[in-house]
């Protein structure tokens, strides 16, 4: 037989009242050591959202500098390729002075030589006569050096005309140029020493060129003074 123990009876509420302070204060530690732990790992919801904020702000900035920089790069390629277009287009024109410069050094050449060596006082002559396709489909070009000796000639006032050998159809026919719908009856024409001429002539693209013949004419005179043939090189 168990010895009986008698033991006081203590209502609920009265148990809850002694030991809520206990977990009141356990959860007041968890809670602390919580917070302690988020500062320690260097960890504030304040200094999170201002860190936040201004690393939006740092990287619209560096947006708006990006979109300006990218901005000034465009233009800076458009200015080089600019100043790349008129450097090659300078170039070009200092090609094309230095080719007439010799062209013309080399007439002068040929012109003193000419004049230098005996000849009749006011004789013509046709020198360096060519034809050569141009760059162009259909396009021609005529090049002479029309050379008066003597060294008192007079100067020449005239013209010339180019009669063109051409094969259309498979046959072979003339055509004068100027043409008749120019309305020209010749090219005027007027030096006292010597002149160089070029000139272009153009035809449909399934007419073909052979040979030129010039023509130069005295101002006044109807048949020609000088006749000259060349062929298509």
């Amino acid at each position: 037989m168990r010895p009986l123990s008698v033991r006081p009876h203590i209502a609920w509420y009265y148990r809850w009242s002694m030991v809520l302070p206990f977990v009141l204060a356990a959860a007041g530690l968890v809670w602390y050591a919580y917070i302690s732990g988020l500062e320690l790992a260097g960890f504030r919801s304040g200094e999170s959202e201002r860190a936040m904020t201004g690393l939006q702000e740092k990287l619209a900035k560096v947006t708006l500098e990006n979109s300006q920089l990218g901005s000034q790069v465009a233009q800076f390629q458009q200015q080089l390729q600019v100043e790349q277009g008129r450097s090659g287009e300078t170039a070009r024109q200092l090609q094309n002075l230095t080719a007439e410069n010799a062209r013309l050094q080399d007439d002068l050449n040929f012109f003193q030589n000419l004049t230098a060596a005996s000849g009749k006082e006011g004789e013509f002559a046709i020198h360096r006569l060519t034809l050569e396709r141009d760059k162009i489909p259909g396009e021609y070009r005529v090049r002479m050096l029309l050379v008066q000796s003597g060294q008192h000639g007079k100067e020449f006032s005239g013209g010339y005309q180019l009669v063109g050998t051409v094969v259309q159809n498979g046959r072979e026919v003339t055509q004068l140029f100027p043409s008749a719908e120019s309305g020209l009856a010749q090219f005027s024409l007027k030096f006292k020493y010597y002149q160089r001429l070029e000139q272009t002539l153009r035809l449909p693209a399934d007419v073909q060129l052979k040979s030129v013949q010039v023509r130069l004419f005295e101002q006044g005179m109807r048949e020609p003074k000088i006749r000259q043939s060349v062929n298509l090189l």
